[in-house]
C-alpha cells in the first residue's frame, strides 16, 4: 500500500513541474510563436522558433507472375503489358517496398519575412524477387532527401539541397483511360528524367539557388541555378494562376558551369508549357514540350504536344484527348507518332460511376507498330471508408504478324480493387489483375502521413 502510494505521488508531482521544466528547456507548449507566424499541425515553439514536424510511411507489396514484358506500342517503347514466365521450378514474383520520410521545418521571423530551415530524411526499403530468386538487394540507408535554407514572403530565396522549381503541370489528359505517350512521360508531355525520353531532358534539382517571386495579379516568376553539385543547369518558370485558368511556361538548360558544349548527358535543353482553362461544365487544356541536345553534331531532339478537352452533362462526362510525339536521332532522322483518346462517363446511381473510353497510338500516317487499349470500369462506394473498382479490357496491336498472347494479337484483362479510408489519414488498398496471356499479380498497399 505505501509502494502504490508512492508511485501516485510521483506521477502527480511530475505532472505538476511538466511545465516549469519544459519552460527551463526553452521548449514551451503554447503555440504563441507558431499562431503568430500563421503556422499549424504538429508544431513545437521556443521563444524565437516554431518548429513542425511531419512524416509518412507507404508500403506496397506484390506477388505473383509479371517478371515479362510484351510490347504493345513499339514507336519508343512506350507501352509494355506484363508477361508470365515459365522455367523450371518456381514462376513466382514478389517485391516489397517500403518509403518512410522525416520532414522538420524550423520558422523564425526576419526582417524579408520568414525565416526557414528544411531538413527531411527518407528511407527507400526495398526486395525483389524473380523466378523464385532474389534480383534487388536490400536497401537500409537513411538520406537527407532535402536540406535547405529559405527566406521571404512575396519573394523567398531557396539555397541547399531541394526540389526543382520546374513546373510540368497542366498536361494531364481528362480521358480516364489516359494517352499512350502521356502515361510513358510522367502522365503528361515530358517533363522529367522518367519514360522514353528521360536521356534527353536536363538534370534538375539537387543543389540549389531560387528566387521565386509573386508579381501580383496571379503572376509568378521563378528562377534558379540548380544541380551545382554537378555541371549545373539554369530553370526559369513563368506561372499564372487567374479564376478559370492556370498556365505556365518552364524552361531549363543544362551543363552551364563548365563552359563548354561537349557532353550529351550534361548538355541538354528543356521547355514545358500548359494550359487549363474552365468555363462552366467544360474543360480545355493544352500543353508542349520540346528538348534534348545542344552539342554540335548532335541532332537529338524531341516535340511532345497534347490537347484534352472535358463535358460535364448532368449524369454524363465525356472527355477526348490527342497526343503527338516526334523524335530527331542523332544522326538526324526524324519519326513521328500520333495518339487519341476519349472515354465516357455515367453516374449510374448515388455512389456508383460508370467509365467506358479507349486510347490508340501509332507511328506516322500508317500506323506501324501500333497499338490500343479498350476498357470498361465501374466505380462503387461500398461503404462511406470502402470503395470498389472493378476493369475490363483489352491490350491490343494492329500488327497482326506480332502476338501479344496465346490468341494473337490482343490481351484481354481484368482487374479488381478494394480500397479502405477509415480516417485519420490512414488508406489502404488489395487488388489484383489477371491477364489472357497469363500474368497475374496481386498488390496491397498501406499508407500513413501525418503533420
Amino acid at each position: 500500500m505505501k509502494l502504490k502510494s508512492l508511485i501516485l505521488g510521483s506521477v502527480a508531482a511530475a505532472g505538476l513541474s511538466t511545465a516549469g521544466f519544459a519552460a527551463d528547456l526553452g521548449v514551451l507548449t503554447s503555440l504563441d510563436v507558431c499562431d503568430d507566424l500563421g503556422l499549424s499541425g504538429l508544431t513545437i515553439s521556443s521563444d524565437t522558433n516554431c518548429l513542425q514536424i511531419s512524416g509518412g510511411v507507404e508500403y506496397e507489396f506484390n506477388f505473383g507472375n509479371f517478371n515479362l514484358s510484351t510490347p504493345i506500342v513499339t514507336f519508343q517503347g512506350i507501352k509494355n503489358i506484363d508477361a508470365p514466365s515459365s522455367v523450371a521450378g518456381s514462376n513466382n514474383d514478389w517485391n516489397s517496398k517500403v518509403v518512410s520520410w522525416l520532414k522538420f521545418v524550423g520558422t523564425a521571423s526576419s526582417d524579408f519575412g520568414p525565416a526557414r530551415t528544411v531538413i527531411k530524411l527518407k528511407n527507400e526499403h526495398k526486395t525483389a524477387y524473380t523466378n523464385g530468386a532474389q534480383t534487388t538487394a536490400d536497401t537500409y540507408d537513411v538520406v537527407i532527401d532535402e536540406g535547405y535554407v529559405q527566406v521571404g514572403d512575396a519573394t523567398v530565396l531557396s539555397a541547399g539541397k531541394k526540389g526543382s522549381i520546374f513546373n510540368k503541370g497542366d498536361d494531364e489528359p481528362f480521358n480516364f483511360t489516359g494517352l499512350f505517350a502521356a502515361s510513358d512521360a510522367d502522365t503528361g508531355v515530358v517533363g522529367s528524367r522518367d519514360g522514353s525520353q528521360s536521356a534527353l531532358f536536363p538534370t534538375v534539382g539537387g543543389h540549389v539557388i531560387q528566387v521565386e517571386s509573386s508579381l501580383g495579379n496571379g503572376v509568378a516568376a521563378k528562377v534558379g541555378l540548380e544541380k551545382l553539385e554537378s555541371t549545373g543547369t539554369l530553370v526559369g518558370v513563368l506561372d499564372y494562376a487567374g479564376d478559370s485558368i492556370t498556365a505556365h511556361i518552364s524552361g531549363a538548360v543544362g551543363g552551364i558551369l563548365d563552359g563548354q558544349a561537349t557532353t550529351v548527358a550534361d548538355d541538354l535543353y528543356a521547355i514545358h508549357a500548359g494550359m487549363t482553362g474552365t468555363f462552366d461544365q467544360f474543360k480545355l487544356r493544352a500543353a508542349l514540350a520540346a528538348g534534348g541536345s545542344y552539342v554540335s553534331g548532335n541532332q537529338s531532339s524531341y516535340l511532345n504536344g497534347l490537347i484534352s478537352a472535358e463535358g460535364s452533362f448532368d449524369m454524363f462526362k465525356i472527355a477526348a484527348s490527342a497526343e503527338v510525339l516526334s523524335v530527331t536521332t542523332a544522326g538526324g532522322v526524324r519519326t513521328t507518332g500520333y495518339g487519341f483518346g476519349g472515354s465516357v462517363g455515367a453516374t449510374v446511381t448515388d455512389g456508383v460511376t460508370f467509365n467506358l473510353g479507349g486510347r490508340y497510338f501509332g507511328e506516322d500516317v500508317n500506323g506501324s507498330g501500333a497499338g490500343y487499349q479498350v476498357a470498361a470500369q465501374i466505380v462503387a462506394d461500398v461503404t462511406e471508408t470502402l470503395k470498389a473498382t472493378a476493369e475490363v479490357g483489352v491490350y491490343g496491336r494492329t500488327d497482326r504478324t506480332v502476338a501479344v498472347a496465346l490468341t494473337g494479337t490482343s490481351d484481354v484483362y481484368g482487374k479488381a480493387e478494394l480500397a479502405w479510408a477509415p480516417g485519420g489519414g490512414f488508406t489502404s488498398s488489395l487488388g489484383a489483375t489477371v491477364q489472357q496471356n497469363g500474368a497475374y499479380k496481386v498488390t496491397f498497399k498501406a499508407a500513413k502521413s501525418f503533420e
